[in-house]
């Protein structure tokens, strides 16, 4: 490198700093609170609602603070973060509108030996179809009744995650059998079964009956309880 182009990188560099401590509008260590507060991850919008301008998060980035996990999406980069679920953190802040659900949730709820290639998200049926380019994404369409039963809400991070309960999600599977797999539903039940013995039968009847999928059920469920 010329000597021309140290000096320019120098003042460059020292421009980036300046720029970093003295915005204006929010400062670097703000912004990170900001960030901290929402989960390690915001969206450019987010940011720039938040009084975060544009060139402090290009600033940010490009002296490592944060990174690009996905098109409009940053996270902080801090060890004290956890990464225990960052792809459905990551989803959810993407398509606020949906839910966790089918082999996502079963993973979540341990209750399947499937890995997830894709973060399985239910949207209400007529809704318009959302953009995620990263994570992977599946979308699975619900009936209004059936995606508004059994959400439930896990905090990472300070960000609430929506994912279906895990009865809701067994039932889910059973509904969705012809595209997840029938074994995959049959595996859940069973797991979910074992693992909540102090569960009664009325919770997945009470989700089987408004999916519709009660008479698909009711032999898998009689099977298990004559083990």
């Amino acid at each position: 490198m010329g000597i021309s182009n140290k000096i320019v990188y120098k003042y460059t560099h020292l421009y980036t700093i300046l720029l970093l401590m003295t915005n204006p509008i929010i400062t670097t260590q703000k912004a990170i609170m900001f960030f901290r507060e929402r989960g390690g991850i915001l969206r450019t919008s987010e940011a720039i609602r938040l009084g975060i301008n544009p060139k402090t998060l290009y600033a940010m980035r490009g002296h490592g603070l944060i990174e690009i996990m996905s098109r409009g999406v940053y996270r902080l980069v801090d060890e004290a973060l956890v990464t225990d679920q960052i792809d459905l953190t990551l989803v959810i802040k993407r398509l606020s509108r949906g839910i966790i659900c089918l082999t996502s949730a079963l993973a979540f709820h341990e209750l399947t030996s499937q890995i997830p290639h894709y973060v399985y998200v239910a949207y209400q049926q007529g809704w318009r179809q959302p953009k995620s380019d990263y994570p992977p994404v599946k979308i699975f369409r619900y009936s209004k009744n059936s995606f508004e039963a059994g959400i439930e809400y896990h905090e990472f991070n300070g960000i609430q995650i929506p994912i279906y309960s895990a009865a809701k999600t067994v039932v889910d599977c059973f509904k969705f059998r012809n595209k997840i797999g029938l074994d995959v539903a049959v595996e859940a039940l069973k797991n979910y079964w074992h693992k909540h013995k102090k569960a009664t039968v009325d919770e997945l009847v009470k989700y089987a009956r408004i999916c519709r999928v009660d008479k698909v059920m009711k032999p898998y469920i009689e099977a298990i309880l004559h083990e």
